[in-house]
């Protein structure tokens, strides 16, 4: 039977989880709420991680974030790694699993990249329904990340907000803001981001994401920002964050922080920014 909760994390700040964190996350998780995992680090049997990742969902809300699944790819979905995926949620019972808005497969392989998709009709039609299989296999509603991206494609024939809003309608499925990717893609592509949010339907959304990013030039000069999650976040993303939730009210939010993995005060100094404009918002 299909789980239609869209998600069971708390309207608090998380953060991904790293090993290094572990034994200060049980003397001080404040003000942390719950955390978030990538599904492909733990589809092994046994050992430390397994050991630590169920002593964790014992304590906190453990939100599932996968990205290998090619949910925009255009082969089929490789049912050995949903199994492998059904298995983890099956025994580790997340409050939320999450999926990107890309595809990283081609022919067999695996490209270790989420790369953007054209948004068309085709496209519409091949990502309900892997969206559709993913949440048969695991019987629960999975939400879609908004992608940051580099480029456009000339054939898209609809915005993204509104690709996203129908894959919802079709699915049901739920959606992940990465209020992050919003400014990067808005930066490298030259729209607005802020239009962008105040279009985007609110009500699908079940978790944010908080990242940093690097910032770079082009061929041309112009600036190039590259969704790294391995710096603060910055201001303009913390102003764009603090209007959705102006508008949406408190929503789980993720500090994402994966590589140059800060200590565990600095993160947390992270999630309780986030804990203020959620305290605000209240």
């Amino acid at each position: 039977m299909l789980d239609h909760t869209a998600t069971r994390l708390p309207a608090k700040p998380g953060v991904g989880y790293k090993p290094q964190h572990f034994a200060e996350i049980l003397a001080q998780a404040a003000p942390v709420g719950w955390l978030e995992i990538h599904a492909e680090n733990y589809m092994g049997e046994g050992g430390r991680p397994l050991a630590q990742l169920r002593h964790l969902a014992e304590r906190f809300p453990i939100s599932v974030h996968g990205v290998g699944l090619s949910i925009g790819g255009e082969g089929r979905l490789d049912r050995d790694h949903l199994l492998r995926l059904k298995h983890l949620c099956g025994w580790l019972n997340p409050a939320s699993f999450s999926e990107h808005l890309a595809w990283s497969t081609h022919d067999g392989a695996y490209l270790n990249d989420l790369l953007p998709l054209p948004y068309t009709e085709a496209t519409l039609a091949r990502v309900a329904s892997h969206i559709d299989e993913v949440q048969d296999v695991l019987g629960r509603r999975m939400l879609l990340e908004n992608p940051s991206t580099y480029v456009a494609f000339a054939e898209t024939a609809m915005g993204e907000v509104e690709f996203l809003t129908e894959i919802g309608r079709r699915t049901g499925c739920g959606l992940l803001l990465d209020v992050n990717n919003v400014y990067v893609s808005g930066t490298n592509q030259n729209y607005d981001p802020l239009a962008y949010l105040d279009a985007f339907p609110l009500h699908l959304v079940g978790e944010i994401h908080l990242g940093g990013h690097d910032e770079d030039r082009d061929d041309h000069g112009n600036r190039l920002l590259i969704d790294s999650h391995g710096a603060e976040v910055v201001d303009p993303v913390w102003a764009l964050y603090a209007h959705v939730i102006g508008r949406a009210g408190p929503l789980p939010t993720l500090i994402e922080w994966d590589n140059d993995v800060p200590d565990w005060p600095s993160l947390a100094a992270e999630a309780g920014r986030a804990a203020a404009v959620l305290e605000l918002a209240r």
